[in-house]
């Protein structure tokens, strides 16, 4: 039995065999064969085993998530029959004598390299197709191991490096109970996707991927930040124990899902849901979630092979509007870039990709594309409550580009007597410190405010959010941070705005007091947060919390702040 600690991201309790999610190492050597029969006979049974598997798993997509997202498998199943890319592969073999995985390679690659520069987006999207199938044919001709994580059907814990955003959303929680990485914090993407999900999580162990084998029957616990390999029988009891107690305090915490988010004293804010997919709404709903406070609009262009067009997006926006019966829906637009990127947008490489060309500059600089998104918002907007947010905003300069491009397009739209709601407000996501330093300006044009924590308080601090060596530095309860927050809070509040908060923090049981006290009308969190927070508030007064907070604002460290907090009787 091994214990391993990392950071606790996602709470809960999971007890599951391993699944170790290795991305393999796809190096081809090329090898001179002497029967070039036996070579094509090889490359064709690697061909009717991929086929077997997109058949496969384009029957399991198509049932579990619908034919748009079924049609990826499809397309790759008629890459692996197209002539024009077998046939100089099997002359290749045939008549340079060369093994069938340096012959499918190379012509795979010049394949890619001729889409990629190709200006037609249609062609740039079928190289990312062309690389995904060969990636399937090599594992089967070089004899590599490794499952998709959307192809998963059994209960495991995924045990992995790290999960992109991308492979995270394909995780199907029917399956996968729980998942653990050697890097990571509680902010990383994968984290905020493992609470949307509603599995536990655990990252930054260091070291997990190395100690586990498939199989190995393993703990995570989200709620401690503990991973154990290997339980002996006297651990597991005691863990199926606290799994079931933690079952058990969230039925009574579900107990508060129809009541009002109300402090001791009586006053009311508002807790929202942040989600990635439409899908995520039944979970702020079925946790009594008032809004949705921030909608990952980039998870709808992840795990594509193409840019979703305007019906694709109207459909998924309308949804999501639809489900929330009216109560407020705050999208945030395509905010691509750091850690974020799309196989099928050729963005250019940089030293560092976080204070990089991503978000609102990108879409400023692609409004072919940032046009089709607000196109399909407006076009969504009369299906319920919505609230427009631009991300990275750095200047107000930048906020008046965008909205005059939202206010070009919802012209056009009701030029082609298109309907669209006239009661959509337009706000700014506060995550660069220069923003909230002038918040008394940019609150004389916006609607309303949300922080986002995650990114203003790296920023701040100068410190990644991705890197365990400064992870000491990601200290939302520095007064620093506080002060920032509170110079937003009061901006929006003196032109009669109001302010939200979608980062991390919002949900964060040290930091609900300080924001109460600081201000805040509305909390956004993941939607497993919403009724711990409610609970926690209830037992809270305002005015009480409003004098925890200017005590907080005089402190000198993170420290300080975090033992007035926990000072608090509740």
């Amino acid at each position: 039995m091994l214990n391993i600690t990392g950071i606790a991201a996602s709470s809960g309790v999971a007890i599951a065999p391993a699944f170790k999610l290795e991305h393999p190492d796809f190096t081809v050597t090329k090898r001179e064969v002497a029967d070039s029969a036996a070579e094509l006979a090889r490359l064709e049974d690697a061909l009717t085993k991929s086929r077997q598997e997109l058949e496969s798993i384009k029957e399991r997509t198509l049932q579990e998530l619908g034919e748009k997202k079924a049609e990826i498998f499809a397309s790759h199943l008629l890459i692996l029959d197209d002539p024009e890319l077998l046939t100089p592969v099997q002359d290749k073999i045939a008549n340079e004598k060369v093994c069938a995985e340096f012959a499918l390679n190379e012509t795979a690659q010049e394949f890619i390299s001729m889409f990629e520069n190709m200006k037609s987006a249609y062609l740039q999207e079928r190289a990312a197709d062309m690389r995904d199938v060969t990636k399937r044919v090599l594992i089967h001709l070089l004899g590599l191991s490794y499952v998709n994580p959307a192809e998963i059907s059994k209960e495991v814990i995924v045990v992995a490096e790290d999960l992109t955003p991308s492979d995270t959303a394909q995780l199907n929680r029917k399956y996968v109970k729980g998942f653990t990485t050697n890097i990571g914090g509680r902010t990383s993407h994968s984290a905020i996707m493992a609470r949307s999900l509603e599995i536990p999580a655990v990252v930054g162990t260091k070291d997990v991927l190395e100690q586990v084998k498939d199989g190995d029957l393993i703990i995570v616990d989200g709620l401690e930040g503990t991973v154990i390999i290997n339980p002996d029988a006297e651990t597991v009891k005691q863990y199926e124990a606290k799994r079931d107690a933690h079952l058990r305090q969230i039925k009574e915490w579900r107990l508060l899902r129809e009541e009002p988010t109300t402090s001791k004293d009586g006053v009311h804010v508002e807790l929202a849901g942040n989600i990635g997919t439409p899908n995520d709404v039944d979970g702020v709903n079925d946790n009594g979630g008032e809004a949705v406070g921030l909608y990952r609009t980039e998870f709808l262009y992840m795990g594509r092979t193409e840019m979703p067009n305007e019906e694709v997006q109207f459909n998924a926006y309308k949804t999501v509007l639809e489900r929330m019966e009216g109560k407020p829906v705050v999208v945030r637009t395509l905010d691509i870039g750091g850690d974020k990127e799309l196989p099928y947008l050729d963005m250019p490489k940089e030293m560092n990709p976080f204070l990089g060309f991503r978000a609102v500059r990108l879409c400023l600089d692609r409004t072919d594309i940032f046009s089709t998104q607000l196109r399909a918002l407006l076009r969504a907007s009369v299906y319920g409550n919505l609230r427009i947010m631009f991300p990275m905003i750095a200047t107000l300069d930048e906020f008046r580009q965008a909205k005059a491009l939202l206010m070009e397009e919802k012209a056009k739209l009701i030029a082609e007597g298109i309907e669209v709601s006239d009661n959509i407000q337009i706000g700014i996501m506060v995550e660069i410190p220069a923003t909230a330093v002038l918040a008394d300006q940019f609150a004389k044009e916006v609607d309303f405010f949300s922080i986002g924590t995650n990114d203003l308080i790296q920023y701040t601090m100068a410190a990644d959010r991705m890197n365990e060596r400064v992870s000491y530095l990601y200290q939302p309860y520095n007064p620093s941070i506080l002060r920032l927050v509170k110079m937003v809070i009061d901006a929006a509040h003196k032109e009669g705005r109001w302010a939200g908060m979608c980062g991390e923090m919002a949900g964060d049981t040290t930091a609900i007091p300080l924001l109460l006290g600081l201000g805040l009308d509305e909390f956004s969190m993941s939607a497993t947060s919403i009724l711990p927070a409610r609970s926690l508030i209830s037992k809270l007064s305002k005015a009480e919390m409003e004098e925890l907070a200017a005590q907080a604002l005089q402190k000198s460290t993170a420290q300080e702040v975090v033992e007035l907090v926990r000072a608090i009787k509740l």
